[in-house]
């Protein structure tokens, strides 16, 4: 019996992507621009955070937002409202972005006059975890309602965060959420990482949030 060649297609596929993902990272360290993949679980408050953000952080760096979702322009649109440059990827099926799909989306945000970019990924725990974006730093929300336990459910997602925004804390005493837990549970998957408890809604925290950012597109620019 002849033998059967195998080919690992997935391990091909990431391998390839984390190529094209290293170069577009390059080539924005060249530029000065510095790149944010945000990501979530739907509904935990992506798009509510990033104009909590903008508003802290729109009069000292330009700022474009890339809204990543299978269908729809509802993000795009609110981001623009919020006064920041905003263009819609559609994802056409697909549950997360790799480097060529957010190569694209930069070739339509950047003209020159953005510093810091931010993608806010397609709601999933899972997918888009697993592919590199070409961001500088990748950061995800955690909303207190989802509970504490999930960085041990998805593990890789926190495993490739730099930071973790636990959301949505003022309505803490309403679930089952221990943050001490949650953090502990961070820790386990990436001890680097670091957490920062928000309300997104009130206010409270961000600006702790956006001193981070401001911090990392200061060092990345410099």
């Amino acid at each position: 019996m002849d033998q059967v060649r195998i080919i690992e297609v997935k391990q091909s596929v990431f391998a390839d992507n984390d190529k094209r993902a290293a170069e577009l990272r390059r080539e924005l360290k060249e530029r000065g621009i510095f790149l944010l993949n945000l990501m979530s679980a739907p509904g935990s408050g992506k798009t509510t955070t990033l104009k909590r953000t903008v508003e802290l952080l729109k009069d000292e760096i330009k700022i474009g937002v890339m809204e990543a979702d299978i269908d729809s322009d509802v993000d795009a649109r609110a981001m623009a409202a919020a006064g920041v440059k905003s263009i819609q990827l559609h994802t056409g099926g697909m549950c997360h972005l790799d480097a060529d799909m957010t190569r694209q989306g930069l070739d339509e945000l950047i003209d020159g006059d953005v510093e810091l970019a931010i993608l806010e990924n397609v709601g999933n725990l899972v997918c888009p975890a697993e592919f590199d974006t070409g961001a500088v730093k990748n950061a995800a929300i955690l909303s207190v309602p989802e509970g504490d336990d999930k960085p041990l459910k998805y593990p890789l997602m926190f495993q490739v965060c730099d930071v973790v925004l636990v959301n949505k804390i003022d309505v803490a005493p309403y679930f089952d959420f221990d943050l001490e837990k949650c953090k502990e549970y961070v820790r386990m998957r990436n001890p680097a990482a670091r957490v920062i408890p928000i309300c997104a809604k009130t206010g409270e925290g961000v600006d702790q949030w956006a001193d981070w950012l401001r911090e990392q597109v200061r060092e990345w620019r410099s």
